[in-house]
Parts: structure tokens; sequence; C-alpha cells
């Protein structure tokens, strides 16, 4: 997952996509004629464009889900020439159930987008001025305002350190607390700046970086939902199909890595992770912390 700081300044059109680490995707994807393929996490439809466009006799298939119903609705504009080759579900991937149909590969681009960085409304960044939501699905009930404005001080306090990694995790709980009810992303992250020393309001990234990280993964139940589809998805692959799996935070990276290694149904093929290159990042920085780790179906024993 990456701070707002490393997406926002791009000012890329809502779900616009510069697919990250798009080469070595492809390489270990190894789109073939006759496949098919599950794009997990579709976005702005990067990546799953390059895996179509691999085999250009058309003689391949791809499903592309997304929870955000406007990701998707732009996966499917974008995709349109590809229509008859692609098929959209929109929901969270650890709930998606393919039945009997099985992939020679899965892609999972995980984290959150520049689009919805970008998209002050959404609420996920504290850049502009909006109201307190970061849910990837506006279906769902629970919003970063309930957690901030309900929740228990223990309760916060703890989340802004397991998903945010904030040493300060009490003392901003403590004070948001006292301070609340907040209504706005601009107003939450000032009140954090407040209640860290002077000398953290002048770092490398804002004070308010890691608690606005830990609330939206737990509005949005993102690394629970990463462990029930790395659960699920080895049985979703042909014997040899690919698994590959872009985090973005160490946490996430932490996950897949051990995840992988020890599901016996899989075969680790990055014993590290694979990285950008320096000419990638240049060109896109939301490359700078991307991972990518791989993993292959073994055959039934």
């Amino acid at each position: 997952m990456v701070s707002p700081e490393v997406l926002s300044e791009e000012g890329n059109p809502p779900f616009s996509h510069v697919p990250v680490l798009s080469q070595p995707v492809i390489a270990a994807l190894q789109p073939q004629p006759g496949g098919r393929y599950l794009d997990a996490t579709v976005g702005g439809a990067g990546h799953s464009r390059l895996i179509l466009q691999a085999v250009p006799t058309g003689e391949i298939k791809l499903v592309a889900i997304d929870r955000d119903g406007a990701a998707l609705a732009a996966a499917q504009e974008r995709l349109a020439a590809f229509s008859d080759r692609v098929s959209f579900w929109r929901g969270n991937f650890a709930e998606y159930a393919p039945g009997s149909l099985k992939f020679d590969g899965i892609l999972a681009d995980l984290g959150v987008s520049s689009a919805h960085l970008d998209q002050a409304e959404r609420g996920f960044s504290f850049r502009q001025s909006a109201s307190l939501d970061m849910r990837m699905d506006q279906r769902q009930a629970l919003t970063a305002a309930e957690i901030v404005n309900h929740w228990e001080e223990k309760a916060l306090a703890d989340t802004f350190y397991q998903y945010g990694e904030e040493r300060l995790s009490r003392r901003i709980a403590r004070r948001i607390v006292e301070q609340r009810p907040f209504q706005t992303t601009v107003e939450l992250a000032d009140a954090i700046a407040y209640s860290v020393p002077a000398k953290y309001r002048h770092g490398r990234i804002h004070p308010a970086t890691r608690v606005f990280q830990a609330l939206r993964i737990a509005v949005n139940q993102e690394l629970a939902g990463l462990e029930t589809f790395l659960a699920k998805a080895p049985d979703w692959l042909r014997p040899g199909g690919r698994l590959v799996v872009i985090s973005f935070h160490s946490l996430e990276d932490r996950i897949v890595k051990h995840t992988l290694r020890g599901d016996e149904r899989i075969q680790v093929i990055t014993k590290k992770p694979i990285v950008a290159t320096s000419a990638e990042i240049s060109e896109n920085p939301r490359s700078r912390s991307a991972k990518l780790r791989i993993g292959e179906r073994k055959p039934p024993e």
C-alpha cells in the first residue's frame, strides 16, 4: 500500500492505470493461446490490457474483478475492444467463487490506486478536505468516520499500531477521542499533526500518513481479505498455473511471502521479490515500493 505522498502527485484522471512492473508480470504469467486468466484487482485495467494483448490471435479469456463499481466501469470501457474475451465481476476478491473454472494465471495488484487518492470525495487522502469515507466498495456500511468517531480509544490505538505501524498510536488515539467528532479528512489530519511532537510535523511524510493507511485497511478489511484470497487462489489454478501478487507495504508483503512459502500446493518461484528498475521508478513513482512475488501450482500428488 502506498502513502498519499507517493501517489497523489500524478494528477491522473479517474482510474487511469500505469501498470506497475508490467514486464515482470507478463513474464511471470506467460500468457498462452487458449489460456484463462484472472485479474483479481482490475482497477484501471492496465495489466488486463497487457495480458490480453500478449496473445495477438485473441485465443485467450480473462475474468476481471474489482470491489469498486467506478473502477469496474472504467475497466469495462477500456477493455471494450476485448469484450468477447472478458467477463467482469464486482466484489471482494476474497469472496470470488469461480466454480469449476480453472485459470492459467492469477494476478492481484494490491493496495490503493492513485485514482482513489486523487478523487477527494472518496476520503482516502488528506490533501483536500472531504468526508471521512475510505470505502473501496461504497455499498458497505462501515466508513472511516464511524471508526474515528465511535470506536473506543484502545481499539483506535491498536488499529493505528497494527495496520499503520504508528509508534505514537496511543497518543494519537487519545487526542482523537478528546476532540471528536470529526467530519473531514483535513480536520482529522490536523488533529493528528498537533498530537505528536513538533519534530515529527516536518518530517519526510505527514504525521497523519500512517493513521490514514491504518484506517483504510480497517475500513476495507484489506489484510483479512488478502489472507482469505491467498488461501483460496491456489485451488483456482491449473497445475503449472501462476499466482502473481504485487504488494506495496511490508504488512502485505509479509503475508504474501509467508503464505506462499507455507502452502504445500504452491512452488515458490521468487525467492526474493521482484522490484522496479530505476528507470521505471523515474517514469512511475508508484512503483518505488512495489514487490512482486510468484507462486506456481504444483501438480496433484
